[in-house]
């Protein structure tokens, strides 16, 4: 049985993962960094960047890592929210929000390849063991 494909959350996944480097590269560098001219924080983007060509591609692994690398950005975000003023408040806030539509698109997007291969242990599970033919 073909486990059915969901494009729109594949499409959101790599959509919000862009806008995350995006926003993870301009708030480091140009719109509110941690020091004037800029931040070493900019190098936040390396780990999701180099999650892009695998969510591009909709390979399962990736997602599956991503999905939990995402939840350190949301962390930041949500700290970053909470303490920072002004536009890196509000910048913080954007960036928890972006992972989260990525957290939610990569589950909607793997579930159900995680639930048909469930199917197919259990089924393996079920069937007789073949026994060698042993007679001669």
């Amino acid at each position: 049985m073909p486990v059915p494909r969901n494009r729109a959350a594949a499409f959101g996944a790599t959509t919000a993962l862009v806008a995350l480097i995006a926003l993870s590269v301009a708030w480091e560098w140009w719109l509110a960094p941690l020091r004037p001219g800029g931040s070493a924080l900019v190098l936040k983007a390396v780990p999701l960047l180099l999650a892009l060509p695998g969510v591009w591609r909709r390979r399962l692994y990736t997602l599956q890592w991503a999905s939990m690398l995402i939840l350190l950005y949301f962390a930041e975000g949500i700290v970053r929210g909470w303490s920072d003023r002004g536009l890196s408040a509000g910048l913080g806030w954007l960036e928890a929000a972006l992972s989260v539509v990525f957290f939610v698109c990569t589950l909607a997007y793997v579930a159900p390849f995680k639930r048909a291969a469930k199917r197919a242990a259990k089924q393996a599970a079920n069937q007789p063991a073949k026994r060698p033919n042993t007679t001669g």
